[in-house]
């Protein structure tokens, strides 16, 4: 699961932190990995134009295709630098989200009165979770696939509850 806690659950203890992160499939040294890979099975059949001058026709093209295909993922990477994280304590809860621009936003509230929410259907995902506290209503784990928000639903109402 891309998220952590910190203790680990069942707390025993009411102070927690949980860490989310979306999943990232290709991880920075397969995505060199892949880079190479690609770049090498595209220049494979170059190899039988050697000394010919269509080589240096195709070469361009070929060179652009790999450019383009490490810059999609590279701003894929840069979009999916996400974390947020909610600390509880005794009294209050505490959610801070680094987006990927640097950007920084903080939601804070009475734990007492914190409530989550499930939405199943009506959210702008599947299995959409809330928190719900002092005036405002925040989303937590949005990144998350719909069976992993369900499991977080499910960790968090138990937390919470402690």
């Amino acid at each position: 699961m891309p998220y952590e806690w910190t203790p680990e659950p069942p707390h025993d203890h009411p102070e927690w932190q949980l860490s989310l992160w979306p999943y990232r499939s290709l991880l920075r040294k397969d995505f060199v990995i892949f880079i190479g890979a690609t770049a090498a099975l595209v220049a494979l059949p170059l190899l039988t134009l050697l000394g010919q001058p269509v080589l240096w026709g195709l070469l361009p093209f070929l060179v652009l295709m790999i450019a383009g295909v490490w810059y999609a993922l590279h701003v894929s990477y840069r979009r999916g630098e996400v974390l947020e994280e909610l600390t509880v304590d005794e009294s209050h809860a505490h959610l801070t989200r680094h987006n990927p621009k640097g950007d920084v936003q903080e939601w804070e509230a009475n734990r007492y009165w914190v409530t989550i929410h499930l939405h199943p259907k009506g959210g702008p995902v599947e299995n959409y979770i809330t928190l719900r506290g002092g005036d405002r209503e925040v989303e937590i784990g949005a990144f998350l696939d719909a069976e992993e928000r369900l499991a977080l639903y499910d960790d968090l109402k138990r937390a919470l509850r402690t």
